[in-house]
């Protein structure tokens, strides 16, 4: 073999999953169609090819019990995490996954994403080792969701490179007797991370503009990363409380 060759790294899906929830305690667990919405997600994410393996990452017995019940993959995490990230990047270390590998976080309350997010999501750190992380957005056609704080919004420039995320609706529109509208993306929770820029990443103090939006992704561009995002044409329906639960469940029967 040509000891130029690279080869291509690989691409890893972390699911991390908490049991604690203001809004829904024990979401992960949660039953869609007699089955844990956990084991909805994780089952999701072994059918997409370009993944080399799929892991939970969790701090509590019960969900871990659970993966391994259905037979999946579970790390166990420490509970001192206040975030997602910090809990991907543990697990991410105890996987030792290589520096240049991807890793994906697929959040655990989507358990109706479409597989080719994944894909959209990975692409932009295979095809540019330079990249630190990504992520997709969606563009918003329901109109409740543009001034709902739930739904995170985002702006980018004319390179697919994000310029700020907020819970506030972004761009502002000044006058609002201006014949064209703004048009409105929501961020999707999906990322991918370089591992070696996870690593980074977590070990950056919290930025500013995090601290008041309560945004992870906005210590990243504070700090001078660059984030890029990929327009994608699959939304992905979060469950954030047992309403939230109903429509999803509703949306299974239909598909």
């Amino acid at each position: 073999m040509d000891p130029t060759h690279k080869l291509q790294p690989k691409v890893v899906a972390i699911i991390p999953a908490r049991y604690q929830s203001n809004r829904f305690e024990g979401k992960p667990l949660a039953k869609i169609m007699g089955k844990p919405m956990i084991q909805h997600v994780y089952e999701r994410a072994l059918k997409v090819d370009l993944l080399s393996s799929v892991a939970v990452a969790t701090d509590d017995e019960r969900i871990a019990q659970c993966v391994r019940d259905f037979g999946g993959r579970v790390v166990m995490t420490s509970n001192d995490h206040v975030s997602g990230t910090d809990r991907l990047a543990e697990a991410a270390n105890m996987l030792e996954i290589n520096e240049q590998d991807v890793v994906v976080n697929i959040q655990g309350d989507q358990p109706l994403f479409d597989q080719e997010v994944v894909r959209q999501v990975a692409a932009p750190l295979l095809e540019d080792p330079a990249l630190p992380m990504s992520t997709l957005i969606y563009k918003i056609i329901r109109p409740e969701e543009i001034n709902d704080p739930n739904h995170v919004k985002t702006v980018f420039d004319r390179n697919g490179m994000a310029l700020y995320f907020s819970r506030s609706a972004i761009p502002f529109q000044r006058n609002p007797e201006e014949p064209m509208t703004p048009t409105y993306y929501k961020h999707l929770g999906f990322y991918a991370y370089r591992k070696g820029f996870l690593m980074t990443f977590v070990g950056l103090p919290e930025g500013e503009w995090e601290r008041f939006e309560k945004l992870e992704q906005l210590r990243a561009l504070e700090y001078g990363y660059r984030i890029k995002v990929v327009l994608t044409e699959h939304d992905s329906v979060e469950v954030d409380t047992p309403k939230d639960l109903e429509r999803v469940e509703e949306l299974f029967r239909k598909s």
